[in-house]
This record gives structure tokens, sequence and C-alpha cells, in this order.
């Protein structure tokens, strides 16, 4: 028999029984979507969290003070960084951009308007390390940054809050108890690792430190490797040179993140969730491929006297066998394509409610949709083997 009458056999067989057909395959077609869907939203995730990562800047370390001993070996508050650590950092190790950091929370007020931001203390290399652009207006000038005078570029957040639709450039803004004129916007950020980049107010170092803290500490320092990229290179630079200017306060004392570790972590483990969710929704498509063979059985039983005719005018056991297989095949490839574009659908409604960016794999689609088929295979073996050694005889006596 030819292929193409096995497959019309075949196709006509399905098509005979409609509703059964079709709460066959209806377990390939979840168990596909599954699969299709739990890796995309893994993918996803994992592209969300390098993003975040990568919006905080190229190359990015980030120094902080850690916890140094006290009298009698009790750990306390570490040392801050001093102004001419920051400065002697960026003469001595080559390559780096370096901008202290000081951080504190206020209240701004502008008109009846109240809001709480974060506000920064920093150098105009903190937004060439961090990639951050301008919307309008400019950076501090070196009288501004060595004046602590109370000047201000703000993030888009804080403008659209604070302003409205109105020109934030030239306005003063209450921050704290200080004023400070607005001289910048800064291009949206979005948001990174769910805290709001935008939602910030950039002065001075000094500014911040002498107005809003009253100390001089630098708690943190950004530093971005720009020669090679090599913040392997660099952050073994820091660390030798914080561990030679400050002996005394133990190698505990401070700490160097280096940014592209923690996203090579969290993406690694969100690789290991996506593995995980996908062997999980796996297990469904075997429950489909159980229900084929179940459904398949039932269906050679309903069958026997129609196998036995076959048989008898001439029909090999090979024809039986290739046409309850393509039954099955046929069955779960339907099952799969329906899957596939049920889960890119679940997966875009899914990204479009969660906020993550909408990742399509080719490879997990192929994937997805040729395990349904090889289900098909496996699953439709032993019906199709038991319809093919059927007794003619036996089987033209069957009610």
């Amino acid at each position: 028999m030819r292929m193409r009458d096995t497959l019309t056999m075949a196709f006509v067989a399905i098509a005979r029984n409609k509703v059964r057909s079709v709460l066959t395959a209806l377990g390939i077609v979840i168990g596909v979507a599954s699969v299709i869907a739990m890796v995309h939203l893994g993918q996803a995730a994992t592209r969300s969290v390098t993003e975040s990562i990568s919006s905080m800047g190229s190359n990015l370390l980030i120094v902080q003070t850690g916890r140094g001993r006290g009298r009698g070996g009790v750990r306390g508050a570490a040392t801050a960084f001093s102004h001419e650590d920051v400065e002697l950092m960026a003469r001595q190790i080559p390559g780096v951009l370096v901008a202290p950091q000081a951080n504190t929370q206020a209240t701004l007020v502008y008109g009846g308007i109240n809001h709480s931001a974060s506000v920064m203390g920093t150098t105009n290399d903190f937004f060439a390390i961090r990639n951050w652009e301008l919307a309008r207006g400019r950076l501090f000038d070196a009288e501004e940054q060595e004046s602590a005078a109370t000047v201000c570029v703000i993030g888009h957040t804080v403008a659209t809050t604070m302003f409205g639709a109105g020109e934030p450039l030239g306005q003063t803004l209450r921050v704290g108890r200080s004023a400070c004129q607005i001289i910048g916007v800064l291009a949206s950020k979005g948001a990174s690792l769910g805290q709001d980049l935008d939602d910030v107010v950039v002065m001075p170092t000094l500014a911040v430190q002498r107005r809003l803290i009253g100390n001089l500490d630098v708690r943190s320092i950004y530093v971005s490797a720009l020669v090679d990229g090599s913040t392997t290179r660099v952050k073994a630079d820091i660390e030798r040179f914080l561990r030679e200017r400050r002996p005394a306060a133990g190698e505990d004392s401070f700490y160097v993140r280096d940014m592209q570790e923690v996203a090579d972590t969290l993406a690694g483990t969100t690789r290991t969730l996506t593995l995980l969710l996908g062997a999980i929704a796996a297990v469904s498509l075997l429950v489909g491929g159980i229900g084929i063979m179940n459904i398949m059985l039932v269906s050679v039983t309903e069958r026997t006297r129609e196998i036995g005719i076959r048989i008898a005018i001439g029909a090999r056991v090979r024809d039986v066998l290739v046409q309850f297989l393509v039954e099955a095949v046929a069955i779960s490839t339907l099952g799969g394509l329906i899957g596939v574009m049920l889960g890119i659908g679940g997966t875009y409604l899914a990204t479009d409610k969660m906020g993550l960016p909408f990742v399509l794999s080719t490879e997990t689609m192929l994937v997805g949709f040729g395990f349904s088929a090889v289900i098909g295979v496996v699953f439709g073996f032993v019906p199709a083997r038991k319809a093919a050694r059927l007794n003619p005889i036996e089987a033209l006596r069957h009610e």
C-alpha cells in the first residue's frame, strides 16, 4: 500500500471520530503549550535581569564599606571612604572612571506638591559610568562642585511628578531643607531590579554631604573599567589599592561588587528555574502521550472487525502497523502545532502583564513540536502493534 493511501485512511479515521480525536489531542496541546510558555517566561525573566543590570552601567563595579573590627574584635561599621581615597583611586588605577556617591532620602517640595525621592551626591563622571544621558539642560561645572552649590539634575520621574507638563529647568526645588536650582533633566532609565532609577535628584557631592547628610563620609564608590573592559583586573587593582590605604581596618572593611558577576549569577539562577519549570510542564506531555495510547487501544478494540477484513483481503501486517502509527502521530503533531500557537499567545499575554520582554526562541518551539511527534510514535506503537498482530479469523468473528 502506498503511503498516500495510508495517510488518507488515517485522516479519514480521525475525521470519523472528531470528538475523540480532539480529546486525545488535548493532552498534547496542554503539554506543548505549557512547556513553551514556561520556558519562554524563564528566558524573558533572564533577559529582564540581564537588561536591568546592564542599565546600571558599563563594566560597573561598586565599592562599599563593610564591617570593620573594633575594640575587643567586635564588628562595627567600617570607616567610610574619603574624598582623597576617590581621587587617588582615579589617579593610581589605570583605565577607569571613578565617582563617589553620597546617598540619602529627602522630601521634595514644589508649590503644593510633596514627593519623597532618593537624593544622590556625586560628580559628573557618575553619568558617564552609568551611561546616563541628559534629556535637556547641563551637568555641574567645576566651580559648582567645589563650592557645594545647591544645583541639581533631576530624573524623569521627579520631573513629571513635580512639574507635570511644565518646564523644570531654571525652577527652584526644595530638597529637604535646601533650595536647589534645577539645571538639567536626565533621560529616562526605567526600572532596575524593581527600583525606579528615574526617581532621583543628583547634586554635587559636597552639597549633599554638607547640607543634607551632615558629614563628608563616602560610603560608595562607582568604578567603570574603560580600557579593556576587564572588570576582573580592575577589581583586583581596587582591592590591592584599598588594602594599602586601609591596612588597620582589615580586608573585611570594604567589598567590591562586580555587577557582571551579579548579572551572571542571577541569569544562571533564572536559567535553572526555567529548566525546572520546563521539566515540570513536560510531565503533562507524558500524560498526553499516555492518553493517546489509551484512546488508540480503545480504537483498536472498536475496529477489530475492520482490521480483520483488511488483513483478509491482502493488507500486510506492516500496512496496519503504519496506519495506526500515522493516526497517533497525526493527532499528536496536530496537538503540538496548536500547543505551539497557544504557548506563544500565552507567553505574550503573561510577559505583557508582568512587564517582561517578549522573547521567542525558535529552538524551544521546534523542540516542543518535535517532542509531540515523538510522543505520537512512542505511545502509538503499542496499540499499532496490537492491531497489526490481530488474528484475521478471530478479528472477523469479533462483534
